[in-house]
């Protein structure tokens, strides 16, 4: 799992961990604002939450075990009725809920089923709940926006500029639409060698496991650098320059360039 966030609701912290891309967060910490000795199990025990959790692992769990659901909806709300959230996950294989070990042990679950928790709690800690859990993504989401999208956005503008000039100056009249794409891409990895050394399907065979590509996992001086390179090599391609030799000028810019920013101020106030 990786490195957990934490949110502050009502004066009580909330742990919320990562766990293969999916967010969860703690009800054992939620638990801690609940007056009185109550347990989870205690809130699993009720007919209308078991209804809930069957209705969202059948909406979001391809695997949910529709016939020991059902076993447990029967008996749910009966005195004699007890069910952990282990005995849950194991019984159904449910996704929406889990129970960990460990330094940051306990129970999790997916932010929908969490909401849900805190209204057992009180209508007023859930408010607060995912008041707080939506100021976290909108940080998060504002980062993001700085770092990254703003110069992904960039190079998109720029792109117009390049495939333009590709367009007037490279492709031969009268050819397929496949022979067109086909020159197209051998222009974007001339900018991926002289920037990053390798070729797009190079970095595919050698992260076979990500998804994306090679221009998703750039750095910030990196796609700066690549938006630059873009309009000069629509320039190059106007100045006649063959591939070979506009590979050469471009790499000599990508290294000036990447030299400039990694040392400036400006671009580590971003960070």
């Amino acid at each position: 799992m990786a490195k957990n966030k934490k949110i502050e609701v009502e004066g009580k912290e909330i742990t919320i961990i990562l766990d293969k891309q999916q967010e969860f967060i703690s009800l054992t910490d939620m638990l801690k604002a609940k007056d009185g000795d109550f347990f989870i199990s205690d809130w699993l025990r009720n007919r209308n939450t078991v209804e809930y959790l069957g209705i969202w692992e059948t909406v979001y769990n391809p695997n949910f075990n529709y016939g020991e659901f059902a076993i447990i909806k029967s008996q749910a709300g009966l005195n004699s009725y007890k069910l952990s959230v282990k005995d849950w996950v194991d019984k159904t294989n449910a996704i929406g809920m889990k129970a960990t070990a460990g330094r940051y042990g306990g129970t999790y679950a997916h932010p929908d089923i969490a909401f849900e928790f805190g209204m057992w709690i009180s209508p007023q800690f859930k408010i607060y709940l995912i008041k707080e859990f939506q100021r976290l993504k909108s940080e998060e989401n504002d980062r993001l926006k700085l770092e990254w999208n703003l110069q992904r956005t960039l190079a998109k503008v720029n792109y117009h500029i390049h495939t333009d000039a590709i367009k007037e100056n490279l492709i031969p009249k009268v050819i397929t639409k496949q022979q067109a794409s086909f020159v197209y891409a051998n222009e974007a990895d001339l900018l991926n060698v002289a920037l990053f050394g390798i070729t797009a399907k190079e970095w595919r065979d050698k992260n076979s496991n990500q998804s994306g590509n090679i221009r998703d996992y750039a750095t910030l001086e990196q796609l700066v650098v690549l938006s630059n390179m873009e309009s000069i090599n629509a320039l190059l391609i106007g100045q006649g320059l063959s591939q070979s030799d506009r590979l050469i000028q471009l790499n000599k810019v990508a290294i000036t360039q990447m030299k400039s920013l990694t040392e400036s101020n400006a671009i580590k106030k971003l960070k």
